[in-house]
């Protein structure tokens, strides 16, 4: 039966007046019944409302989703793949990125996940020229234009000693994405320039950084004062010590970590 119709007769349905002559038994014996109607008509009309409300729920369609995910199935294999295939190469530009551009012959989309992931494999084993050779013909290809593969490379440039080729790269970086450079790659050129023992390279990206308003780590703030100290300018290793490195510190004394006061002269 229709709900809607269920409902209807329901609402029109008008029971009759009890006649005054009937006696009280037959008053409460009739009342019953009109209950037991009115539930009855009342659970027809909801198991009704119930029904039309399953027939009506509305099923997700998977179809509709627009963006489309980059399947990462596999990659561990081809990154292992290509790591392989680069380990076996010499040490030649046109021989490595050969290699490289017949890795993605077959490829529908660039293998992006796959090439990170063998990067930092390359990484992990101190290959810095095989490193470098992918990093740059990932570049090339208009891929990895991210602040963790700069960081790889400027990081495989320090290990290799290619200091020019690091400067050319973060006057890129430096260039390009000015606003949104990371503490961590500031701190990776000055660290690069500290290893080569390039005091004026540390205090000009130092500069950067306090034009940016980019608060430098402990870290780097000891090694901006060292180089300052290096250049004979006492003064100014004095004043970067006390506008960045904070005024306690913490220590292990007797098993407990206790709170003390640094002596930023000192460079503590």
């Amino acid at each position: 039966m229709n709900p809607g119709a269920v409902y209807a007769i329901s609402s029109s349905m008008v029971m009759p007046a009890r006649p005054n002559w009937l006696p009280p038994s037959h008053i409460s014996t009739i009342s019953s019944c009109e209950f037991r109607i009115r539930c009855s008509i009342s659970g027809r009309v909801d198991s009704g409302a119930d029904q039309s409300r399953k027939i009506t729920k509305k099923v997700k369609n998977r179809d509709q989703q627009l963006w489309k995910k980059r399947d990462s199935a596999g990659s561990g294999t081809k990154a292992l793949n290509l790591v392989r295939i680069v380990s076996e190469l010499p040490n030649e530009k046109v021989a490595v990125y050969g290699a490289l551009d017949k890795w993605t012959a077959w490829e529908t989309e660039f293998p992006l996940i796959a090439a990170a992931k063998a990067l930092q494999i390359l990484r992990k084993k101190a290959q810095w020229q095989r490193v470098i050779q992918v990093a740059k013909w990932m570049l090339s290809k208009g891929q990895g234009d991210t602040m963790g593969t700069y960081d790889t490379l400027l990081l495989a440039f320090d290990m290799d000693g290619r200091v020019d080729e690091a400067e050319t790269l973060w006057g890129m970086v430096l260039h390009i994405h000015q606003r949104s450079i990371p503490k961590r790659l500031f701190a990776r050129m000055i660290s690069l320039y500290d290893h080569h023992d390039k005091q004026n390279g540390m205090i000009e990206v130092f500069a950067d950084m306090e034009e940016l308003g980019i608060r430098p780590d402990e870290d780097t703030v000891r090694k901006v004062a060292r180089a300052f100290k290096m250049l004979g300018d006492k003064e100014k290793q004095k004043l970067v010590l006390q506008r960045y490195l904070p005024d306690w510190k913490y220590i292990h004394f007797n098993g407990e970590r206790v709170r003390v006061r640094r002596n930023k002269w000192a460079g503590d």
